[in-house]
């Protein structure tokens, strides 16, 4: 049995269990229940963050079903892709439909752990591009909600790598290590002699609270004041990025390709991507401010951020066909009015109640 502690802090050993409870027979992980909390917050401010970009509620849940499915699925897929000489996926064992099935549950079993989160993320990008691409929905929008809410999971989903004792570090001898001692007899020893004993850096703690800097950042800075739709996307790769480069760097169990450690090689992708995006966003957002008169480009929220009021959400379709908001409907409605001009010179004749009438509902036909 593995216990835990951290010596530097005054924390003596202790032990979690990886299991919180059995139901129906099927024992439940706390890391699934972590994953699972981090979800449902994402959700609940995904929601929130589409109402300040005139996104319906309904499209935003919607699409987090559909992210979330595919996230699962990518990050299971990707560490199976970089795992699949390491561990015994393929079975040839038996017959055809055998191996096949076999093979086929080996590979899906996330019950077993093995998700890595670029996976996810890549898997939940190319979700958004088809999802706004179907709904007309501006793409960036869509990627700055799934940037700013994929932290929640991230901050609270790497504890769960705490309770299963994995994704830790190197050796270290700093005040912050954390001890994994191991007892064969599951009990803490009296004579406090472990069956083996060893002091890492915790990584896991490293990006839950590298995660939680740039949560707050985006939640309580960015996003309010946020000056062009991909900012708050760009910001993710580049801080993300940056330090999963770092971190990765202290990890034992990195996924390998070759001599080079996958994880670094997409962070720092992540990294050249996001100033990329950024230069030319914030480029096109003040060239865009500078056509229109302005000489430096506002926040999206300004009007927001300076009443302290939310922005108004995207009004639904049939607001839009309401004639009395457009200025004279009953002009374009009447299309035989046009044809005659000495209509026109008796506006007596659209002052008639009736005639109002009959122009707001055809109006409402267009």
């Amino acid at each position: 049995m593995k216990f835990l502690s951290f010596p530097g802090l005054g924390i003596e050993p202790f032990h979690i269990d990886r299991v919180a409870f059995s139901l129906f027979g099927r024992d439940v992980a706390w890391y699934g229940i972590l994953i699972t909390v981090g979800m449902i917050i994402a959700v609940l401010n995904a929601v929130r963050l589409a109402k300040k970009e005139g996104i319906s509620a309904d499209d935003i849940t919607d699409f987090a079903f559909i992210v979330i499915l595919a996230g699962v699925v990518g990050a299971r897929a990707y560490y199976v892709i970089f795992t699949w000489n390491d561990y015994g996926y393929l079975v040839t064992d038996g017959s055809f439909f055998h191996n096949l099935w076999h093979t086929f549950v080996n590979c899906v079993a996330i019950w077993e752990g093995g998700l890595a989160i670029y996976g996810g993320v890549l898997a939940g990008l190319l979700t958004g591009f088809i999802f706004a691409r179907k709904k007309k929905i501006p793409l960036l929008k869509i990627f700055d909600i799934l940037a700013a809410v994929v932290l929640f999971g991230q901050v609270i989903g790497r504890w769960g790598n705490f309770v299963n004792v994995e994704a830790y570090g190197a050796d270290t001898t700093l005040p912050w290590r954390m001890g994994i001692l191991v007892s064969y007899s599951g009990q803490i020893p009296a004579d406090g002699v472990w069956d083996s004993m060893r002091f890492v850096h915790p990584t896991f703690l490293y990006e839950s609270l590298w995660n939680l800097i740039a949560l707050l950042i985006v939640h309580l800075g960015l996003y309010p004041k946020k000056k062009f739709d991909g900012q708050i996307f760009c910001f993710y790769l580049i801080w993300y990025g940056f330090g999963r480069m770092l971190i990765e760097s202290l990890r034992t169990d990195s996924l390998m390709l070759g001599s080079l450690r996958v994880s670094q090689g997409v962070g720092f992708l992540s990294v050249v991507i996001g100033i990329l995006l950024l230069v030319r966003l914030r480029s096109a957002a003040k060239k865009k401010s500078g056509e229109d008169g302005g000489d430096d480009y506002k926040p999206v929220y300004a009007a927001a951020a300076e009443n302290g009021e939310a922005p108004e959400e995207k009004a639904d379709p049939e607001d839009h066909a309401e004639p009395e908001d457009k200025a004279e409907p009953e002009d374009h409605a009447e299309p035989e009015d046009h044809a005659e001009p000495e209509d026109k010179a008796e506006p007596e004749e659209n002052t008639d109640p009736e005639e109002g009438k009959k122009g707001a509902d055809d109006g409402e036909d267009h």
